[in-house]
């Protein structure tokens, strides 16, 4: 297997059989959502591995070319489109799917893998997910928005067809538009994805009520597995 992006595993149990891969956004690390474990409530049921990888640090067009992690460029940024570099994308996409293999290798079978990521780390999850070739546990997309729905149109797999989406967004997010997001949940649902989609009322961040949610909406997932 080829090198495996560095990250940050916290279990919630001996043995885990559920895996969630946790992305962040643009500029931060693996540390970024280590603390919401905690707060998920998952303690009393099955062992859940959380793995927080850390993106490469790359030059970024939008902040000047100011190198920082980043699991693609983006070349452009406004508030209705975005402009980004579809060969890091696919690149973080198979950065991703190394994991997938290692936790299948670790005894976690992808029906027991999530797959989650905010704004920037969001947009991978998504195309991560989407175009997966086996059944994955479900998609948790925060603050985040779709980079490049031909992408998906083109490379979506039967196998995620039915895959659980939790998608939420901050209806002050002044980084990710909420229209990106509800756009990237309409252009879902329109192809025949379920999608659950909550909004909150904060900026570009998360709040304690959304990992609440988060965390019950695992609880269901893990529940019905």
């Amino acid at each position: 297997m080829a090198e495996l992006l560095d990250a940050i595993e916290v279990e919630t149990g001996a043995n885990p059989r559920y895996a969630v891969i946790w992305l962040h956004g643009l500029g931060a690390d693996g540390s970024d959502f280590e603390p919401v474990v905690p707060e998920l409530g998952l303690d009393g049921g099955p062992g859940v591995r959380f793995i927080f990888p850390h993106a490469p640090q790359i030059a970024v067009t939008c902040n000047g070319g100011y190198v920082m992690p980043a699991w693609y460029d983006i070349i452009s940024l406004d508030s209705s489109s975005r402009t980004v570099d579809e060969a890091g994308i696919l690149t973080s996409r198979q950065a991703i799917r190394r994991l997938i293999e290692r936790e299948n290798q670790r005894g976690v079978p992808c029906e027991r893998i999530f797959v989650a990521g905010f704004s920037q780390g969001g947009a991978v999850a998504y195309t991560t997910a989407l175009t997966h070739a086996e059944p994955l546990a479900g998609v948790i997309a925060l603050s985040t928005y779709l980079p490049t729905e031909s992408l998906i149109e083109s490379a979506a797999t039967e196998a995620n067809r039915a895959v659980p989406i939790f998608a939420a967004h901050g209806s002050d997010d002044e980084v990710v538009s909420p229209v990106l997001g509800k756009r990237a949940r309409d252009f879902l649902g329109a192809l025949g994805y379920a999608i659950e989609w909550h909004d909150y009322p904060m900026p570009h961040s998360v709040c304690l009520e959304e990992i609440r949610d988060i965390g019950g909406w695992l609880r269901d997932r893990i529940a019905a597995g």
